[in-house]
This record gives C-alpha cells, structure tokens and sequence, in this order.
C-alpha cells in the first residue's frame, strides 16, 4: 500500500486551519504545521518618542503561535515557524502603501494570497518534500477534464474564492481547501469534536499589520500626503467644502460629506488634484470598467466575448456582466446594470455558477 502524501498546512492559530489540520490528521495524512512570522510596525511607545517597539502582527501574535503549536502537539504534528517578514512588507505592505500614495484602494489579503501564502509558503512547503499546501480557506478544488477548477465553498456566506482567484493552475494543482466542503458552524462542531481549544476563538476581521485597527493612522505615518485636505468639488465644478485627506474616502461613500439637499457620494478621487468629486445618487454609478493583471484560472484568456457574473468586491452583489478580453491580462468588462462603487486597486471576479474563472484588478471605470 502506498504512503499517504504528506501536507503542509499553514497554521494561524485559528479554529480554521486548526480544524484543517485535525481534518487531514483524522484521514490518515502525514502533516505538518507551517506558520508565517510576518512583519509588524515598530512604534514611538513613550511620551518623548524615544523609546520604539514593535507591535505585533495579528495573523503571528504570541498568542497565535501558541494557539497553534498547542494544536500542533495535540494533534501529534510537527510545528514550525518561519519567517517571512521580508517578504510580507515587500510583497504586502508596501503593496498597500503605493497604492494609496497612488490613489487608489488596494486589497492587501488578495496579494497575500498571490504572493505569500500560495508563493514563497507553497515553495517553502514543496522544499520540505510536501505534496500539497493546506489552508483553512472556504472553497474547493476540483479537477476537471484535465484542468484544475476553483469553486466556491458550500457556505455562501464564508465562501472565500474571492481572495483566490489569481491563483493559477500550477498552484492549484498543488493545494487542499478541506473545509470548503463545510459550513462555519459545521467546522466549529468538528473543532469541538476534535477537543480543540481554539474552537470558540472568534477571528479577527482587521488588516493584520494595522495595530491599532485604524487604518487610517498607519497611513498618516507611512503615506502622510494621502490624509492631506483638499477641496471638495461637485460635478458642476463649484468647491463646496473640504475633505479631510482622499485616503479617508471610497467611490459611492455617503458618510463624511457636506449637508446638501440631496444625499452626496462620492464620485471620483482626483489624487492629481487632491479633490474629492461628489455627486447625487443619479450621477453615481457606471455601466463599465477596465481591467489589468487579469488571471484566468484555466490559463488562457477566452477567444471571445464571454458571458459572466461578477463581483467587485469581497462583499459585493454579484451581478451580471459581458467580458471582453483585450490580450492575456487586460480586459473591458459591461455590465447588465450600473455599479455604484466601482473602486480602482480593488479585485473583480469572475463565475460561471460555482466556478471561478478569475479576476483582475480594477484599472478605471470605463467612460
């Protein structure tokens, strides 16, 4: 009989991966636990600001990475904690920081994925003779025809093929999502099952690297210019008031604009102009965007102008759209309906019912 093959899961010392784990322990697998030490902002911690310390990254906290090891050894598993810190500020952190210095609104956990997670962790897992890397992700792999398919998970409302759709068939091809078959409260129950301390452990729904939670603060020490006030201008072009820094704001943003008769969003972020453009409900909204670093999970581009549901953020409506491609990693894509928060550095993604087919990062809104 041949050996079970042996996975690496990435350890975070939550109820997820941990419940990843006892999963794969449980069915007879060799496994080992891999957790990531990433990087975390050293900060003045006296009156004087002469005193620095570092804080801690949420997803490598001490109690994380006890949380995990205790796992580990319940479960009768290696444990290991690397150090990846170089890599999460170059690949993740200061993703974060130039895209605001640009003006647009990154989403750092999707190139955590791309670049960490299912990169330099996958690579560190194969090094260690590991057939496949295992994370606590809520959807599922299937191979189909000779190809690798990323679906959803069962649970729509923890479904996680969103933050996975820049993976490619290579990686795909070489990782496990074993809770995507399960529920959040199913996976919670087997947790408790498997006599799990972690099972009650509420997740943490923040930027890892932020330590204080506000996002806003890290910028004013790291992207000063983008937290500059500028004026704020509605579509005739009159100023009618000041804004508190464009970081502060998102395309469809009601909170935080001068009274007016009607309701105000926000419309555009001019970053050339430091203005804030704003507009009423009916002058919100496009039919089209602009697409670039577009992956498609099968690995080539479709010839022709496809037909699909998208999102353009984690927790968007999905809505309907016509895709067309403009080369291997750009395309324009129209929607059936006009989207009111359309936002540049964001991801859009691709389905066709359960499957993923890809997605791409928000260029522009097309004119």
């Amino acid at each position: 009989m041949s050996e079970k093959p042996t996975i690496v899961v990435a350890m975070s010392g939550g109820v997820d991966s941990s419940t990843t784990a006892a999963l794969l322990v449980e069915r007879g697998y060799n496994v080992i636990g891999l957790m990531m030490r990433l990087w975390s902002e050293s900060l003045p911690v006296s009156f004087q600001q002469t005193v620095v310390a570092e804080t801690n990254n949420r997803c490598c906290s001490p109690e994380a990475v006890a949380d995990a090891r205790a796992v580990c050894q319940k479960l009768g598993i290696p444990f290991y904690l690397l150090n990846f810190e170089s890599d999460f500020k170059t690949h993740v952190v200061d993703f974060f920081i130039e895209g605001y210095a640009r003006g647009i609104t990154p989403n750092p956990c999707l190139q955590c994925n791309r670049q960490l997670k299912f990169g330099t962790l996958l690579d560190k897992a194969r090094a260690l003779g590991a057939d496949y890397l295992a994370t606590g992700h809520y959807a599922r792999v299937r191979e189909y025809d000779g190809k690798f398919e990323l679906l959803r998970g069962v649970d729509v409302n923890k479904d996680q093929s969103y933050a996975l759709a820049l993976l490619t068939q290579a990686q795909l091809s070489r990782v496990m999502f074993p809770l995507g078959e399960f529920t959040k409260p199913q996976v919670r129950e087997l947790a408790r099952r498997f006599n799990l301390s972690v099972s009650e452990k509420i997740e943490s729904q923040d930027l890892c690297f932020v330590s204080d939670g506000d996002y806003r603060n890290f910028l004013r020490r790291h992207v000063p210019d983008a937290l500059v006030p500028g004026e704020i201008i509605d579509m005739r072009g009159e100023i009618i008031g000041e804004h508190h820094g464009l970081a502060n704001y998102t395309i469809g943003q009601r909170k935080g604009l001068p009274a007016s008769s009607a309701p105000l969003f926000v419309i555009e972020l001019d970053r050339t102009r430091n203005r804030l453009i704003v507009g009423r409900a009916a002058e919100l909204g496009k039919r089209a965007l602009d697409a670039q670093s577009v992956n498609w999970i099968a690995g080539i581009a479709p010839q022709d102008e496809i037909r699909v549901t998208a999102k353009i953020r984690y927790r968007a409506k999905e809505t309907w759209a016509s895709v067309m491609t403009q080369g291997e990693t750009r395309a324009r894509v129209i929607f059936d309906e006009p989207l009111r928060d359309i936002t540049p550095g964001q991801a859009i993604v691709f389905y066709d019912s359960e499957v993923c087919l890809g997605g791409g990062i928000i260029a522009s809104p097309a004119r």
